[in-house]
């Protein structure tokens, strides 16, 4: 599991606002993310980032104090990334099935980038208590994504039921996604189709059960 730091997050020295300043700032991003994929939290330098990157550390200092910066950074990158394919992915005038596969191509695509990147998030990177913030503004839009979808198959808008279900739904897809990036079986064809399934399933029919 992931060490949790509970105090306050490490952040940005500072934002990049010149053209040259954000090219090179993305480069210490995308090196910083090639390594946690590769060779995961023992491998994170700062020293090895800046040289993955073309920088001399003391640029890389610049703009991130430490690596825990920089790799709340790359987290919060990875969850924009993944926010921004599901917006292209919307459930108005398609059927459940068609949104469901579409979904899930574009959530594999964000997590297929970096493959390894995910487990190390997840099961080795510190990260602090601010990504399990359920009041985010990340979460906030995360279940409301799911919440619409199931209301638009339930030609409603969406209640407070439909924020539940979305809770589940986004749970199940979190789940199957997240084990596939931690086995190295995120491109397997076969999960993907039965994920897209279990989606279907789920936004087309009734959600009943019968309490015991």
């Amino acid at each position: 599991m992931s060490t949790r730091i509970a105090k306050q997050q490490s952040v940005m020295r500072k934002e990049p606002r010149q053209a040259r300043s954000r090219a090179t700032v993305e480069a210490m991003v995308e090196a910083g993310a090639r390594i946690l994929s590769d060779e995961g939290w023992t491998g994170f330098t700062t020293n090895r980032v800046a040289e993955l990157a073309g920088v001399s550390i003391g640029s890389l200092y610049q703009y991130f104090p430490d690596k825990l910066s920089l790799v709340n950074e790359i987290r919060h990158r990875h969850l924009n990334d993944s926010m921004a394919v599901m917006r292209k992915i919307r459930p108005h005038g398609v059927p459940p099935a068609k949104f469901a596969t579409q979904l899930v191509k574009a959530v594999v695509a964000a997590h297929s980038l970096y493959p390894g990147l995910h487990r190390v998030l997840l099961d080795e990177a510190p990260s602090s208590e601010e990504y399990r913030n359920p009041n985010s503004a990340f979460e906030i839009e995360y279940l409301s994504y799911y919440a619409e979808a199931v209301a638009t198959y339930q030609k409603r808008q969406p209640n407070p039921a439909d924020h539940v279900a979305a809770r589940v739904l986004s749970d199940a897809v979190d789940g199957v996604i997240h084990n596939a990036a931690r086995r190295g079986a995120i491109d397997n064809q076969a999960m993907q189709r039965e994920l897209a399934r279990l989606i279907t399933l789920y936004l087309e029919g009734p959600r009943q059960i019968r309490e015991y």
